[in-house]
């Protein structure tokens, strides 16, 4: 029997929709540094430089790396672990690893060296997909992952063999295949951090991802057009099934305390957003400061606290730092259940 097409269904549809209807908006910015400096990029006026790529360029960029990683082998179902900076290069390897056909591992590196190498372990992944300090220590290690042998570097490729990012960019443009994914087929292993016991893998479909865009957009009220400062990774993913842009802040996501405020903000003010998500760590540190020196977040009307627990404390102090009308957001949930729960501040 065959499937009708209501069963077919691939996350990466999110993107191929809104690249079709608002081809020209921007859908990543991530600001830009003086050369392999972390000293901020300015333009002469001092107002920071952004490297930024539309819902249109995302999709493009994305179809050509998939078609690569299917030209080297890549098959529907095969599993990839996903290892690289928060960035524009990390939007866009996510959508790619979709449209291949690809399962997506993703793994919170803020777990400790020995916790990672377990669960990329018992992953049994077929390839890394990685910066080059990853990528070295799988050669190394490599009788830890006997199967990982479809591999891509984001950044210089030094001794080992497999695809370069760098280069498939220079190549000539060729769309991926279209891997026929259903809804209840693989899309990703999300492991777990650990906090609570041992780290584990965490089984997404493709259904389940849609479901979560489509909770998300309507609990939040978040319509296409918004502008999320995305002060954790993973969620900055769900906006571009959202139709909002992602600007990537100047910080360390594996460490939101240490988060510069005055950057955060200079970013929340360039873009002029109207969301945002970060963890009560990143929020008190940014709203400690804004009360200090006197200012709002004055475009921002729906904020997300999540990942640890969240104080009244916090809570009223941030309502005072945004307009009168502005939702601030509690989710609840887990890896394993995305959110069952959403409670706003008042």
């Amino acid at each position: 029997m065959q499937p009708n097409a209501a069963e077919y269904f691939n996350t990466a549809d999110f993107l191929r929709r809104f690249a079709a209807s608002m081809p020209d908006a921007i859908a990543v910015a991530q600001p830009l540094y003086e050369g392999r400096s972390k000293r901020p990029l300015r333009d002469p006026a001092g107002k920071r430089v952004y490297s930024t790529l539309t819902f249109a360029e995302l999709d493009q960029d994305s179809d050509r790396i998939a078609a690569a990683l299917q030209r080297s082998g890549v098959k529907p179902g095969d599993r990839l672990a996903l290892m690289v900076r928060q960035g524009v290069d990390f939007v866009s390897l996510v959508f790619a690893l979709y449209k291949s056909g690809a399962v997506l591992v993703l793994i919170d590196p803020g777990m400790g060296i020995k916790r990672m190498l377990a669960c990329l372990r018992d992953a049994e992944l077929d390839g890394f997909i990685a910066i080059p300090q990853v990528q070295a220590a799988r050669v190394f290690l490599r009788r830890r992952f006997p199967k990982a042998k479809k591999n891509l570097t984001v950044g210089r490729r030094w001794f080992w063999r497999g695809l370069s990012l760098d280069k498939i960019r220079r190549e000539p443009f060729v769309s991926a295949a279209d891997p026929k994914r259903r809804l209840d087929d693989a899309a990703a292993i999300i492991f777990t951090s650990g906090s609570t016991g041992v780290a584990k893998g965490v089984f997404y479909s493709h259904r389940m991802f849609k479901t979560q865009v489509e909770e998300i957009s309507k609990r939040l009220d978040a319509r296409p057009g918004g502008v999320d400062l995305v002060g954790f990774p993973f969620f900055g993913l769900f906006d571009a099934g959202m139709g909002a842009t992602a600007v990537i802040p100047d910080m360390d996501s594996t460490r939101p305390a240490s988060v510069d405020p005055r950057l955060f903000l200079e970013a929340a003010d360039d873009w002029q957003i109207t969301q945002a998500f970060g963890s009560p760590a990143l929020w008190n540190r940014v709203v400690d400061f804004c009360l200090q020196e006197k200012r709002t977040i004055p475009t921002l009307k729906r904020a997300a606290i999540a990942g640890a627990p969240v104080s009244f404390k916090l809570l009223e102090k941030f309502r005072r730092v945004l307009p009168p009308d502005a939702n601030i957001f509690t989710p609840y949930g887990a890896t394993e259940s995305l959110p069952p729960a959403m409670i706003e501040s008042r």
